[in-house]
């Protein structure tokens, strides 16, 4: 006969007074410690009222600590009301809760999530405090109404293209100063193109007459009536844009309000030019004030970026112990896929990391570059406060060569002979 298998010892508890919840998009099914109460596992509706009755179970319990999954969106609501109650609420990621099979149902789901978290085995994935994420909710609001008016320019083009008005031929964008004075023109109902050609504004690189040439084209009213409506839209989305600036002004001074002002004023900025899709207020004053480091001085990175960044991830970044840590969050730094010895793959991980995305937009904008450079730079700044200022190349170059030349030594010295500089070289 087989000897009988030795019973396996559990894992240790850490989190005595933990629960979990398997987020589901009409229901949610809560596991908690099976001591505590005679029906551990519970669902509960996803309207507001089941959610509230969800959270007076968990407090009534004695739950000190909730662990759920990241379902779509439908975790929010919960998180919010649970986190209102004083708890601690984390948001594991499913790709380490998920790792064993046979798990075929949400009571099983929430159960196992549940032990997981209370053996200490689940980390929380990063979510910022309210205020940041109010911050990051306009923006990313503001980012889709950006989004929705390109569409809108897109159509404005094609209705002018109809027309046989080739005015994005003439101007290097047609929603500047002088393509959108002639587009309002011609939706007034003028014309005639030397009338539109004298709206050229004094910065405009196209002659007069070359905008004259232009203009002059089949206006159909099928056309006109379709530039008209897009014209309309893409007012209709920059308005909406406007309201958001004015939120964001909004919180990023009520983010700024409590943070001391720093000694050393503020310097000038880089580039005069105002970025496209700029926020509609001065917004590196606020900035300043709230990171305490002028974070436009990095490269690649201005006014409008450096929100974006500090929305994602809020201005604590000590959650990340070291620069590292945080590359490695943001799936910037290489892999480290090694078998004997033997690195097996290097690259980096796929992700949908908003942060990431900025930095590598960043790197874009100064030239094919180290994105995890960027991103070291923006956890020093905001971490410990350190002033970026630009070494320039031939630091770069002369830290190469000091790195060259330590190699050549130890490979000299490894088959036993001695470099020396040649005479008069340095």
């Amino acid at each position: 006969m087989p000897k009988p298998r030795a019973k396996l010892s559990g894992l240790p508890v850490i989190n005595d007074r933990a629960a979990a919840i398997d987020i589901g998009s009409r229901f949610h099914v809560v596991a908690a410690p099976p001591e505590l109460c005679d029906q551990p596992v519970q669902t509960f509706q996803a309207f507001t009222g089941d959610l509230e009755r969800m959270a007076d179970w968990i407090v009534s319990l004695g739950i000190k600590t909730v662990a759920m999954e990241s379902t779509g969106v439908y975790w929010i609501p919960a998180y919010e009301i649970l986190q209102d109650r004083g708890l601690e609420v984390i948001v594991a990621n499913a790709r380490e809760s998920r790792a064993v099979p046979g798990r075929k149902s949400d009571v099983n789901d929430a159960q196992w999530l549940q032990r997981l978290h209370a053996c200490g085995l689940l980390r929380a994935s990063f979510r910022p405090s309210g205020d940041i994420a109010a911050l990051r909710a306009y923006l990313r609001l503001r980012e889709r109404h950006l989004d929705y008016a390109a569409a809108h320019i897109q159509h404005m083009q094609k209705a002018l293209t109809f027309m046989n008005l080739q005015l994005h031929h003439v101007v290097s964008d047609i929603t500047g100063a002088t393509g959108m004075r002639i587009i309002r023109a011609i939706v007034r109902g003028e014309r005639d193109s030397g009338v539109l050609a004298a709206m050229r504004d004094r910065n405009c690189k196209s002659s007069v007459e070359t905008i004259r040439a232009a203009l002059v084209g089949n206006y159909q009213p099928e056309h006109v009536f379709a530039l008209q409506q897009a014209l309309a839209l893409y007012d209709f989305y920059q308005a909406r844009i406007d309201e958001c600036d004015t939120q964001i002004e909004r919180t990023l001074t009520i983010l700024a309000v409590d943070r001391p002002v720093p000694q050393e004023p503020l310097g000038k900025a880089r580039s005069r030019t105002q970025q496209p899709n700029a926020l509609g207020f001065d917004v590196r004053t606020l900035m300043y004030q709230l990171a305490g480091v002028d974070l436009t001085k990095i490269d690649g990175i201005g006014p409008y970026l450096a929100v974006r960044l500090i929305a994602e991830c809020g201005t604590d970044l000590s959650r990340w112990s070291t620069a590292k840590h945080f590359t490695s969050w943001l799936t910037l730094s290489p892999g480290c896929k090694v078998s004997g010895g033997k690195v097996l793959s290097s690259h980096t991980r796929k992700t949908t990391n908003r942060v990431a995305a900025l930095l590598r937009l960043a790197a874009v904008t100064v030239g094919k570059s180290s994105t995890a450079l960027g991103a070291v730079l923006f956890y020093n700044a905001m971490r410990f406060g350190t002033q970026y200022a630009d070494p320039g190349a031939d630091h770069y170059e002369q830290r190469y060569k000091e790195r060259v030349i330590k190699q050549l030594h130890r490979r000299a010295a490894e088959f036993g002979f001695c470099l020396q500089p040649a005479e008069g070289v340095s």
